[in-house]
């Protein structure tokens, strides 16, 4: 049998799609169709680090086994980076052939679990046809959202939309925060899991009820009946892989508490004035992405009262030897600090920040003694 690379399957598909739109007619899956969401494991690279869902449609009879996922976008995108940050970054939808697929996640030793849907074959047809309209269609791109908006997302909109109706909602964990779901996937990943814990705000401390993640939909559908049957008609392993552990020297915990003890043991000025500089830059980057980004997962970042950009004032008070209000802006800090450190108590980010808490309370607390002006002794 011939068989195709993924830009050929995509090439042809579309070319099918157009022409029987033409005549305002489909491809007509067979009654031997198989309809199935695939959900792809996890692995070491960022981009890997939650998995990946897909569609899979499967027709024996019609020749066809293609994968359509929404998972696709392009790094040769003009101002990549910029648009990536800023919110939007195009995604969009592709169609590749089942094989290559599969050969891909093998190459790579991640697991695919996939699981049939127990759907009607006119509900098979319908979920077919809004895929291949939606290759075809300015639908197929999509501003990437990092919760609302996602390859996973996008494969639940497209599934509830055939099936006439909300089917797919979030079965469990529901009383758990984005952000408490989000950690356990950064094991053995400390620095990325400490960067979501501080460009992340408000938004990923609420409640997780909407389903954005690859294995909270593989959950949920195992948990979700449909037409008073469960929907999910057979679950199958199609590859298999122990997550291979990370090993590195220095993304742990050690080296970020070693950092801060250095820091906070060797009290030197020039140390602490580093310190400082770093911290009041970060609140400006900070500042800066709330506005500038429209991801809502980093606005209301109330991380800015740790990395406060009024250090970066305090440091130039210290520099110019205003000890006055080099002091006043350490009180001040150091008030804000306390106050951070009680808002931060019963989030799920409170164990990863505490140490930066306290190294920044000593060192403005030290900045404070060295600039508070001695009472004068009267005799």
């Amino acid at each position: 049998m011939k068989t195709y690379s993924s830009k050929k399957i995509f090439f042809l598909l579309l070319f099918f799609v157009f022409i029987n739109n033409s005549f305002g007619q489909s491809i007509l899956l067979s009654k031997d169709s198989k309809v199935s969401v695939l959900t792809c494991g996890t692995g070491n690279e960022p981009y890997s680090l939650f998995g990946h869902t897909a569609i899979r449609i499967k027709d024996s009879i019609n020749a066809l086994d293609i994968v359509y996922n929404y998972g696709t976008f392009d790094f040769r995108t003009p101002n990549f980076v910029a648009k990536f940050t800023k919110g939007d970054l195009q995604y969009y939808a592709t169609a590749n052939s089942y094989l290559d697929f599969i050969n891909e996640y093998n190459y790579t030793k991640r697991s695919v679990y996939e699981q049939e849907l127990n759907i009607s074959d006119n509900l098979k047809q319908k979920l077919f046809d809004n895929l291949n309209t939606t290759l075809l269609s300015e639908d197929r791109f999509y501003t990437y959202k990092f919760i609302d908006k996602n390859c996973t997302s996008m494969v639940v909109d497209i599934i509830n939309k055939s099936l006439n109706g909300t089917i797919i909602t979030k079965k469990g964990d529901t009383d758990k925060t984005y952000r408490t779901i989000l950690y356990p996937y950064f094991d053995g990943h400390f620095y990325e899991k400490l960067g979501i814990s501080i460009i992340f705000g408000k938004k990923v401390d609420e409640l997780g009820t909407k389903i954005f993640l690859p294995f909270e939909l593989k959950n949920s559908l195992d948990k979700t009946s449909f037409q008073n049957h469960p929907l999910v008609k057979e679950n199958k392993t199609i590859l298999s892989f122990d997550k291979e552990p990370t090993h590195s020297w220095w993304n742990n915990w050690y080296t970020y508490i070693i950092i801060l003890a250095f820091i906070i043991f060797i009290s030197k000025r020039s140390i602490d004035k580093a310190y400082l500089l770093i911290m009041g830059l970060l609140g400006v980057f900070f500042v800066f992405i709330g506005f500038y980004s429209l991801h809502k997962e980093l606005e209301f970042n109330y991380n800015i009262l740790l990395f406060s950009p009024f250090l970066l004032i305090l440091l130039i008070f210290n520099l110019m030897k205003n000890k006055k209000w080099t002091y006043r802006l350490s009180l001040i800090h150091i008030i804000l600090l306390i106050v951070y450190g009680l808002f931060m108590i019963n989030k799920a980010s409170f164990l990863i920040v505490l140490p930066l808490i306290i190294t920044s309370g000593v060192v403005l607390v030290r900045v404070a003694i060295k600039n508070k002006k001695p009472i004068p002794i009267i005799i």
